[in-house]
């Protein structure tokens, strides 16, 4: 198996141009084919970015290969806003946990196997990002997907519309256990670099998010009693292009401690 920057024997990744913040150096479109088979599973065709589009269906194309499957991971615009053109461009059923992303397909189900001309993909029901993220493991390539539960740089953010902490470090729990039981030998994510040390990774995402909880614990004890005042505490060299997403993973974090009882119910006063 060979795991670089562009990824694995069966995994190749088209990236978006689409670079910011919150996207990084952009979107991995990832290309999944068995070896020389004619049907092709693409995952998060991207944004409506019509030449990144037309760039990956061309290139299938001149494979000799058919999109059969568009997957989503998640339903974020990043995501999935491109999949409508991509269907059709490519004549692929879109398949997605959110109804509202579907196009002629299916739902994703957790452990179901997808299959495409001996390709076999397993999908994993990893919510806490959003309530409809997934991931995707591919037993051949031992490597697993991650869309935007684990990013190749940085952390990932809770949003807003839907996401949740107790949800989300179930599903690190979940994957780093896959990893040591399945000897994963990589992440490919849907920003940045594949992660060639996932049990790192993983266990680095799992403990950091348990230092943000003590800190944030700390700053509503020290007096901290609205959720600006924590970002200020908490994330004080954020940088205000990226506050949104620091205030969006504070509310997160509050919330979650709320219900574990750890702060008073006022501490999420905007």
């Amino acid at each position: 198996m060979r795991i670089d920057g562009s990824g694995t024997l069966r995994a190749s990744c088209v990236l978006c141009p689409n670079p910011g913040p919150m996207t990084l150096d952009g979107t991995n479109t990832w290309v999944l084919r068995e070896p020389g088979a004619r049907s092709v599973l693409v995952v998060d065709p991207g944004p409506d970015h019509e030449r990144h589009l037309e760039r990956v269906a061309r290139m299938v194309q001149e494979q000799g290969s058919q999109v059969t499957q568009t997957l989503l991971t998640h339903g974020h615009a990043d995501h999935s806003a491109g999949a409508r053109y991509f269907s059709e461009l490519t004549g692929s059923q879109v398949r997605a946990v959110d109804p509202r992303h579907r196009i002629s397909g299916d739902g994703l189900t957790d452990g179901e196997t997808i299959e495409a001309d001996g390709l076999e993909v397993r999908v994993l029901h990893t919510p806490g990002h959003t309530a409809d993220s997934v991931s995707f493991h591919l037993p051949a390539d031992d490597v697993i997907i991650t869309g935007d539960t684990v990013l190749g740089r940085g952390t990932a953010v809770i949003a807003d519309d839907g996401g949740d902490l107790g949800d989300y470090l179930k599903s690190l729990t979940l994957l780093r256990d896959l990893v040591n039981s399945a000897d994963i030998r990589a992440l490919l994510p849907a920003h940045g670099p594949v992660c060639t040390e996932p049990l790192l990774k993983l266990t680095y995402y799992i403990e950091h998010r348990e230092e943000r909880l003590g800190q944030i614990s700390d700053a509503v004890a020290a007096g901290a009693d609205s959720l600006a005042e924590v970002v200020d505490r908490v994330y004080g060299d954020v940088d205000e292009s990226v506050r949104f997403a620091a205030e969006s993973s504070v509310r997160a974090q509050l919330r979650y401690l709320i219900k574990r009882g750890d702060v008073p119910p006022e501490s999420l006063r905007e």
